[in-house]
């Protein structure tokens, strides 16, 4: 993170850098901040800014953690893990990314039409 010793230190950002792991963000100091990145303060002292990821990093990110999560590559997993994976992808809102479809196809080693398939057998049965 680039900041002073204590920062990284600091409780609040112990705390929340899990989260911001999590989202694929970064964590700068306060002082680095720049356009849409989010400064958070602890007891009236801005402590980290987080600095959000793109849309698209965002997906590859989620696509890179459901990978360690199941161990193989996604391409690898059985049809109804796959379907899983996707089930997981679309609440994250991944296909509401430009070419989201087409980037899971290709990361579970399926076709577009697969990918919509899992998403409308979901989409039936929740009806």
């Amino acid at each position: 993170m680039g900041e002073e010793p204590h920062a990284s230190a600091h409780p609040f950002v112990v705390a929340v850098k899990p989260l911001v792991d999590a989202m694929g963000g970064a964590m700068v100091e306060p002082g680095q901040a720049q356009g849409d990145d989010v400064v958070l303060a602890w007891e009236g002292e801005d402590v980290v800014a987080v600095r959000l990821p793109h849309l698209s990093d965002s997906l590859d990110h989620l696509l890179a953690e459901l990978e360690r999560r199941h161990g193989v590559p996604l391409a690898q997993l059985d049809r109804r893990t796959k379907q899983s994976v996707v089930r997981i992808l679309e609440t994250r809102g991944a296909f509401s990314v430009r070419h989201g479809v087409e980037t899971v196809a290709g990361a579970l080693g399926v076709s577009r039409f697969t990918v919509y398939n899992y998403l409308n057998r979901d989409n039936s049965r929740s009806e």
